[in-house]
Order: structure tokens, then C-alpha cells, then sequence
């Protein structure tokens, strides 16, 4: 019995040896509770049995399970260095909440190790029981017919409404576009949520009539006595603005595909949907994304009342510039960066210039002119009428709201690649302002012969002979690149690059100056794809296509339109087809492909670690700006060539304009075979003299647009 105590302790010291000597492993998270679409940073420290930190196990991996068992990840974990292992987990917004395990599982040489935590997520949104509220612009009263109505809700909602005096339900017309109006109207409307909550059902009546007077100019001291207290001190005077814009797609980012083919009545946008062929989407990094947002910085949907989530100045004040709280996640002024004070940016709003619109629209994609290809910084301050004639100062001087027109803060306007529309009012050469000679289509140009061609050819196509221009007055800056004007033509996200000018890590870019555009025909409608669509290849290019424009030579309103032709050598997910929305806020951070797809497939719902391959994905984008003067607008041998030299712009008969069949058939349908006259002189004889139509000889018909014959002529 004595000896009992003994072999006791011996075993107790045993025990404790063995445990000692086993390779340990923590699995930690950075915090212990998160709300859904927070990033959960996980942490993994892998030591053998003498505490030394393990560098090269056989396995690192990391699982994580969600409050029902179900598994979200299976991957590995990127090594830090110093046993150091990490892995992001972007929680989806629709992320269940309740308890979640975290699971490590790490190997070195024979042994095994597993390491658990367990994070809560719990929804800290409280239940939203607001009825919305529906502003109607212009109000109601005497208008002479037909006056355009507009109705925006305060927050994201279903608007119905009726016209002929009855109450409106669920079951009566949804809102989609403004209201035209041509009679002496009663229109009943109300807002309906998207948790349930309805508002009052509204009654404006508009009577047919004289339009009253404008109203009075604001007193001087409007805003001079103002004091800057926050985004949000606009509201009181301008609610009726801030709901306009709430509905906006300036705002959502998204709206209605009325002009996407493929997609009819879907609501789409670069909010959650939208690919494109240069930082793929927004999925995953909605802080660097969202700074070109006109919002205070919370993405939209998440704030009840999105009113509360618009930054008034980034338009309206062209000296207001702002920086992201790293903690709040939200916008507030950058003093170090703005010359006036912020009661000075409140009290001297105005409308907006073209600096306050090229702020983001000239700077997609990462850099000055990358994107648009038409588009740059210049555009707002330069001399140079031969860059563009339109906004120079030499030149037009136009705002960009000149043809840009807004109805209460819906912008006219869409290109090719953009999923929404945003206002059904158009966008028109032939204003009443501008050129308005050439608003029948059929006169307004020094010959008949030109005229014949403006209900086929779009303007742009003439008059924006290259893209990628290089403005005369523009100065490098050889930190930011910014000033060259030069426009991407393709990236490859497998080939990370530092960036001096943005301080991280890039995809590789090819840019250029001076480009032909490539043409196509295009009748405003568009095919797209977006985020969850199985990629599709083009057999023309060989390449994955996310946008086309939608026409053909035969088609109605169809134009030859110039555009953008751009590539990316972008990930796509072998199992489903999808193109992957590749997490560029860990590659900006890192470079690290591997684990910005990886963090992409996650947020997709898609197995982090699923086989993918590198492919080649394009767009086409719609040119509209940069249009050079008169003088330099193409000539016809450019595109139709001359009897000893081909078309050096377009090639013509690849687009649909080759004979339909051999010369001498043609040709001998009403005489002998003939030698062939020059292009001017021959449609001068055919068509201008003796109105024959283009299918005797071609693949499609004018005859109804242009008054010809179809048949032989006796």
C-alpha cells in the first residue's frame, strides 16, 4: 500500500510529458460576435513540442461551419511566416446567426493537430416597422400638358399607383419610370417596403392649364449663415431632392434593365450584380469601391432611410474632399486635403460642374482615362478644342448636365455595358440648343449624301474618329500617372504589379493613346452578364463576353456606333462556368491571386479552394465623348475606300455590306456585266437617280426609310 502514492505520481508526471511533447496549435478570431457581411479574420499559431514555430506543415487547414452544421469553408490558410497562418471569411449579408465553429486541422511530418473556436453571429438590426414616404415631383397644380411626373420613395420600395381617381393596392401599376401626363389627372400613390410597411395612400391632382410661375430665387443669406453640423443638415429644406436622389441610381446602384435583353424586368447594377472586364465587381470591397458613392458611405440597403445616407457636397461642393473613418466605415471631411473650411463648403453650394462629375466618372477603374476611354480628368479644365470640342473652353463649354438633363436627380443617359436606366428621358445630339437642323435625320449636313446617312450611322462614328486622345494642354504627373489620358485596352489579374501611384498591388495593364474604335451595330439595348451567370464564349472574338450592344444592319433603330473594345484575363470557376469575383481588397493588399479567388469564391456561396482557370473575358463600351471639330470628322474614303485604296477606318462589307452575291450576278439581274464605277458614282445612278433599293444587290433593305424600289427598274 505504501507504494501506491508513488506509482500515483508517476503516472500524473506521465501524463503530463506526454502533452508536453505534442505539437500545439491556437485558432483564434479576431473578435468573439459579428454581424452579418462583416470579415471574420482568422488566426492560426502552429508550434512543435519544444515551441518552435512550425513554417512548413503538410496541411494547414481551416474549416468553418455555420450555427445549422453546415459547412461554408474548406481551404487552406495562407502562411504569414513564424507559424503564423491567416485566413478572411467574408460573412454573407444572409449569413445565419447563432454560434459557428472554426475549425484548424494542421499537420506536421506524422502528427496531427486540430484547434477550435467558436465566434457568435447575431443581427444587431433592429426590426424595421417605418412606413416609407413617397415625394412627387413637380408638385401638384396647373401645368401645361404634358408634364413629366416623378414619384421617389425615402427608402428602397415598391411604388403603386393608379390614375383615374381609384385607391391604388398591390395589385395596381408599379412605379418604374416618370409619369407622363397629357390631360387634367387625378394620381392616387403610395410606397410599400421591402419589410412590409405601407404609407398612407396620397392623392395629387394636376390640372391641364397654364404653367405657373416659377417660384422666387432663395434669399441671399440662405446659406451664408450656415454652420456645417453634418451630412445630413440638408435635409429640412431639401427632402423632396434627397428622396429624388435616394431612388437614384447614382445612389442604389442599381435599377431596372428595361434596355437589357436577356434580362427583362430584372432589377440589376454594380451594387451586387454587375461584372465588368476591369475589377470584375464590387463583391468583397465595398469600402474602396463605394468611394466613388455618393453616399456617406453605408452600402445602400443597409440604411433604412437612405435620405440619411447621401453626402449632398460630393456634387455640390466642388472643394469638398472626404476620407473613410477607418472604425465607422463612414465618410467625413479631409481637412488636410480642402483649401475652404467646411462652413465655407455649406454656405457656397452650387450646382454641380464637370469636375464634380469627373471626380469618379473619369477615374474608373483605378486611374485617370483608364476606363471610358472618352473620359479623363482634362476633360473638365482643357484649352484644347481639337481633344474635345464639346467641353474645351475654346470650345461648346458644356456642363455635363447640358445633355446630361436630370429629372429630380435621375440622370438622363446609359451607354452599352451599363445594366440600369435611370431616367427614360434620352440623350440627343439635335436639341433645340445644339443641332437642331438635324433633328429630322434627313438634312442639317453640307450634302445630301451625308444626310442619307444619319438614321444608319450614329454621330459618335463620324465625329469621334479615335479614343484615347491626348488633350494638347494636358501635364504628366509622373507619380500618379494622371495626364497621359492613355486608356486600358486589357489587364491580367495573374501578373500582380505595384502600384506607385496608389500606394498597392494591381493586376498588369496594357494602356494605349489614339485608338481606332471598333464598330458595331447598336439600337440601345444591350446583352449582359453578370455575377452568377454561366460565362459564355463569343465565337467571334474567342473570348468570354460580359456586355454586347444589341443591333444588326437590318435591325430597327439600329446605328453604326463606335466603341471600346476591352479585355481581362480574369479567373473563372471550372465546376459552374462562372466568372469569379476575385476579392480585390486582399489583392490590392497583397497580390495574392490565390487568395483573393479563394476569398471570392466565398463570397459567391462557391467552395473556397475549387479548381479555377485563368481566361480571357471582354465588353464592348459605347464612345460618346472627346468628339473632335467638324474639320477633323471622317471623310467617306475612310470608310468606303476608293477604287485603288481600301477603307482605312472600317471594314465595311465584314460588317453585312458585301454584295449578296458574285458581280456579275448582281450585276446582271438588270444589265450586262459592267466595269465597276467608283462607290459615289454608282449609288449616285442606283439609288439617289433611279431609287433602287439596297436588296438588289445587298443583304438588307432600305426601302421603306428611304422611299426605293425593290425589283428591277422597267
Amino acid at each position: 500500500m505504501t507504494k501506491l502514492p508513488a506509482l500515483f505520481s508517476f503516472l500524473c508526471v506521465f501524463a503530463t510529458t506526454a502533452i508536453a511533447s505534442a505539437d500545439t496549435l491556437t485558432v483564434s478570431t479576431d473578435k468573439s460576435s459579428y454581424t452579418p457581411g462583416q470579415v471574420m479574420k482568422i488566426t492560426a499559431l502552429y508550434k512543435d513540442k519544444y515551441g518552435k514555430a512550425i513554417t512548413s506543415p503538410k496541411t494547414r487547414e481551416i474549416r468553418i461551419k455555420n450555427s445549422s452544421g453546415s459547412e461554408l469553408v474548406k481551404t487552406s490558410m495562407k502562411n504569414a511566416g513564424s507559424g503564423v497562418y491567416t485566413y478572411a471569411y467574408t460573412l454573407l449579408r444572409s449569413a445565419r446567426t447563432g454560434k459557428y465553429e472554426v475549425r484548424g486541422s494542421f499537420k506536421y511530418r506524422d502528427n496531427e493537430t486540430k484547434a477550435y473556436s467558436y465566434p457568435q453571429v447575431a443581427t444587431t438590426t433592429t426590426a424595421d416597422t417605418t412606413a416609407p414616404v413617397t415625394a412627387v415631383s413637380p408638385a401638384a397644380g396647373t401645368y401645361s400638358m404634358p408634364v413629366s411626373i416623378t414619384l421617389a420613395a425615402n427608402e428602397t420600395a415598391t411604388i403603386y399607383y393608379t390614375l383615374n381617381g381609384t385607391t391604388p393596392t398591390t395589385a395596381s401599376t408599379r412605379y418604374s419610370a416618370p409619369i407622363s401626363l397629357t390631360a387634367t389627372t387625378t394620381l392616387k400613390y403610395f410606397a410599400r417596403d421591402t419589410a412590409g410597411n405601407s404609407e398612407a395612400v396620397k392623392t395629387a391632382s394636376f390640372t391641364a392649364g397654364t404653367t405657373p410661375p416659377p417660384p422666387p430665387p432663395l434669399p441671399t443669406g440662405n446659406h451664408a449663415s450656415l454652420t456645417y453640423t453634418g451630412g445630413t443638415m440638408c435635409l429640412p429644406c431639401h427632402a423632396t431632392q434627397a428622396a429624388g436622389m435616394a431612388s437614384s441610381t447614382h445612389y442604389r446602384w442599381e435599377g431596372p434593365n428595361s434596355q437589357i435583353s436577356n434580362k427583362p424586368g430584372v432589377t440589376g447594377g454594380k451594387l451586387n450584380t454587375a461584372i465588368n472586364a476591369y475589377c470584375i465587381s464590387t463583391l468583397g470591397n465595398w469600402n474602396g469601391c463605394g468611394g466613388c458613392h455618393i453616399g456617406a458611405g453605408a452600402k445602400p440597403g443597409t440604411v433604412a432611410d437612405a435620405t440619411r445616407n447621401i453626402d449632398c457636397l460630393v456634387c455640390h461642393q466642388k472643394e469638398y474632399k472626404r476620407a473613410r473613418n477607418s472604425t465607422t466605415g463612414l465618410f467625413e471631411p479631409d481637412m488636410t486635403k480642402m483649401t475652404i473650411s467646411m462652413d465655407a463648403a455649406v454656405q457656397t453650394v452650387h450646382k454641380p460642374v464637370k469636375s464634380s462629375c469627373l471626380q469618379c466618372h473619369a477615374k474608373g477603374g483605378g486611374g485617370d482615362a483608364l476606363k471610358r476611354g472618352d473620359l479623363a480628368l482634362i476633360n473638365g479644365t482643357t484649352n484644347d478644342r481639337n481633344y474635345d470640342v464639346h467641353m474645351a473652353t475654346t470650345g461648346a463649354n458644356l456642363s455635363c448636365q447640358q445633355c446630361h438633363t436630370f429629372t429630380n436627380h435621375h440622370v438622363a443617359g446609359r451607354g452599352s455595358d451599363l445594366r440600369p436606366t435611370d431616367s427614360t428621358v434620352g440623350v440627343s445630339c439635335s436639341t433645340s440648343a445644339c443641332h437642331s437642323s438635324k433633328a429630322a435625320l434627313t438634312s442639317g449636313h453640307a450634302t445630301a449624301a451625308i444626310n442619307t446617312h444619319m438614321k444608319r450611322v450614329a454621330c459618335q462614328t463620324c465625329h469621334i474618329p479615335t479614343y484615347g486622345k491626348k488633350a494638347a494642354d494636358a501635364v504628366l504627373d509622373t507619380v500618379t500617372g494622371f495626364g497621359n489620358q492613355a486608356t486600358e485596352t486589357t489587364r491580367t489579374w495573374a501578373t500582380p504589379e505595384w502600384s506607385v501611384a496608389n500606394n498597392r498591388w494591381e493586376p498588369t495593364v496594357v494602356k494605349a493613346n489614339n485608338l481606332k474604335p471598333l464598330y458595331a451595330f447598336f439600337d440601345g439595348t444591350s446583352w449582359v452578364s453578370d455575377l452568377n451567370d454561366v460565362a459564355v464564349i463569343d465565337p467571334a472574338t474567342g473570348a468570354y463576353k460580359i456586355s454586347r450592344p444589341n443591333g444588326s444592319i437590318n435591325g430597327a433603330n439600329s446605328k453604326l456606333t463606335p466603341f471600346k473594345y476591352k479585355t481581362s484575363l480574369q479567373p473563372r470557376h471550372t465546376a459552374s462556368g462562372k466568372l469569379i469575383a476575385l476579392d480585390t481588397s486582399l489583392y490590392f493588399k497583397n497580390g495574392d491571386l490565390v487568395g483573393a479567388v479563394q476569398s471570392g469564391l466565398t463570397n459567391m456561396g462557391l467552395n473556397a479552394g475549387d479548381a479555377y482557370t485563368m481566361v480571357k473575358a471582354d465588353e464592348y463600351q459605347m464612345l460618346n465623348h472627346t468628339v473632335s471639330p467638324k474639320t477633323a470628322a471622317l471623310q467617306c474614303a475612310s470608310c468606303h475606300g476608293t477604287t485603288s485604296a481600301p477603307a482605312p477606318q472600317m471594314n465595311l462589307k465584314a460588317m453585312g455590306y458585301a454584295l449578296k452575291a458574285a458581280q456579275s450576278t448582281v450585276c446582271t439581274q438588270c444589265h450586262g456585266n459592267e466595269d465597276m464605277p467608283s462607290f459615289t458614282s454608282l449609288h449616285s445612278k442606283h439609288v439617289t437617280s433611279e431609287k433602287i433599293d439596297c436588296s438588289m444587290c445587298h443583304s438588307f433593305t432600305r426601302a421603306a426609310e428611304r422611299g426605293l424600289t425593290v425589283g428591277i427598274k422597267k
